[in-house]
């Protein structure tokens, strides 16, 4: 097999799903389908439409995925604008609806640190041990294709019977006999919610989304995203001016296709870096994550709003929180925010900074007697909060657990980094944190460091040799790949730590704490994990 193909096909797959090349212009879906009958039509039957492609129903990724494999392993020559093409075909004619992706988003969305859990624990030892259970959600098939599906897993991978999970049971009776007859009850071709998003309406995209969002490790920002159409067929180009909340400014612009209807896939440059945006679109909002394009482990939530009649909400209130007996200034993020602001009780209006559509900025006084999570609202528009605290009672460290892995060093690899938050809760009343009145003051800035996790850390010197922590923002950037001749037996740059998020409260040091392995680099990073 061609490693190089492999690798260029595998690094151009998540570019390949946000906009067409530049000057060529969109592929019209009749395109897509002469492009099928040219570069599929030798292999897959199409008497009754394309064998095996006909009965499967799938994300742009794992479309992506299918067309990358055939390149890898069978040879298919297609060029990037041709694979688009396809891949936007069979996105709009063969997705998935908005309902089967519940659940499942957070793969398509690069959330790396997710922690996979299913009620099935066949699924888990059959289909999640080899890669994200998630990738199998994120499919529909008939039980025929689904046997299909087993069959290549051996062909493909001759071991999988022999490995983890598998020594103990008859791998490919369980998988014939119990696995297809529930993935194809749970996730099948046909389904009643695929006729109903096939028969919608277009959504409306074009206009100013106010758009708010958090990234681990740099704060929360905010801003307008603009968008218009582009030379093609749902292509979209975008532009956005917002802000950092600690008042850095920020810009950007570039491009989003959207396939089926309202799988969102943008492609910009914010302030000189590349991102992309994994957005879903339903009824004037867009939410997801947008990300680093080079380092998907970078990035944050998004959720943004369509400036039109009826669309009237709040998106956030920047910061969420507000200390009892301080002032401050608070931004309320929106659509269509007119009308009278109303804040929680106990929270006085000093002065109204500014006032348009999108955002209210409003400085403001808080009382202890406001103490708690309260809606706030503009008119008609609602969906944001702030929390009015005492003092902070208990500190948590977001993710709890994390992966970085280590790279460079000559390796094809980049490292992976990890980052983390501190959110703090306000105990409540009782003073007893994990009770009722507990309630969640929001991400506060902290004091960051690392710690041997256990014993055999300590021993290996993790600390030392794993990476740095940077102690403001969060940020940990792991080691170099490759043997360390200052290791115990010359061992790589992996390692167990435990971090340690630390906030000043009453004097002294309020603590939270996380796991963070370090590990290998991960050789083969697919669209869907």
């Amino acid at each position: 097999m061609n490693e190089k193909l492999i690798a260029q096909t595998l690094r151009g797959a998540l570019a390949a799903l946000a906009v067409l090349l530049p000057g060529h212009g969109a592929l019209a879906a009749a395109s897509g389908e002469a492009l099928m009958r040219a570069k599929c039509q030798a292999c897959h039957e199409t008497d009754a439409g394309f064998s095996r492609i006909g009965d499967q129903r799938k994300s742009p990724e794992g479309w992506l995925m299918s067309v990358a494999r055939m390149q890898i392993v069978h040879g298919l020559k297609i060029t990037d604008e041709e694979r688009r093409a396809v891949v936007k075909h069979l996105a709009d004619t063969q997705g998935l609806a908005p309902s089967e992706t519940e659940g499942s988003r957070y793969a398509l969305e690069r959330r790396l640190n997710t922690m996979e859990s299913f009620e099935s624990q066949q699924f888990t030892e059959m289909c999640a041990r080899c890669h994200s259970g998630a990738r199998v959600l994120l499919q529909r098939r008939p039980a025929s294709e689904w046997e299909h599906l087993v069959h290549f897993h051996l062909g493909q991978y001759p071991t999988t019977e022999f490995q983890a999970f598998s020594r103990d049971r008859d791998w490919l009776g369980i998988a014939l006999k119990e696995m297809v007859p529930e993935l194809a009850s749970k996730l099948p071709l046909e389904s009643e919610a695929w006729k109903a998003w096939q028969a919608r309406a277009p959504q409306a995209v074009n206009g100013e989304w106010s758009l708010s969002g958090h990234m681990t490790g740099r704060g929360g920002f905010s801003g307008v995203m603009k968008v218009s159409a582009g030379k093609g067929e749902d292509l979209h180009a975008l532009s956005f001016e917002g802000r950092w909340d600690d008042g850095k400014p920020m810009a950007g612009k570039g491009q989003a296709l959207i396939y089926t209807g309202y799988e969102w896939r943008g492609d910009l440059v914010v302030d000189g870096t590349p991102m992309r945006q994994v957005f879903a679109l339903e009824d004037g909002v867009l939410r997801g994550r947008m990300f680093l394009r080079d380092h998907d482990e970078v990035g944050g939530d998004v959720v943004a709003s369509l400036q039109r009649d009826g669309n009237t909400r709040v998106l956030a209130v920047h910061p969420a929180y507000l200390k009892a007996g301080e002032e401050g200034e608070l931004r309320i993020v929106g659509s269509k925010l007119e009308g009278e602001v109303v804040l929680p009780q106990g929270v006085s209006l000093l002065e109204t900074v500014k006032r348009s559509a999108s955002e209210v900025v409003l400085r403001v006084r808080a009382e202890t007697a406001a103490r708690g999570t309260h809606p706030v609202t503009v008119g008609t528009a609602s969906g944001g909060s702030l929390a009015v605290y005492e003092r902070i009672g208990e500190l948590k460290v977001l993710p709890a657990y994390a992966v970085a892995r280590i790279g460079g060093n000559g390796t094809p690899t980049a490292k992976v980094e990890a980052r983390f938050d501190a959110e703090a809760w306000d105990v409540g009343p009782d003073g007893q944190a994990g009770t009722s009145d507990d309630f969640r003051i929001g991400v506060v800035p902290a004091r960051w460091s690392v710690e041997p996790f256990d014993e055999v850390a300590a021993r290996d010197e993790d600390v030392k040799f794993a990476g740095l922590m940077d102690e403001a923002s969060g940020v940990f950037v792991p080691g170099g790949a490759g043997p360390n001749p200052l290791r115990r037996m010359s061992a790589n740059n992996v390692g167990n730590l435990k971090v340690v998020a630390e906030v000043e409260q009453g004097g002294e040091p309020l603590r939270g704490e996380g796991q963070l392995i370090i590990a290998p680099p991960r050789w083969n990073n697919p669209p869907l994990p």
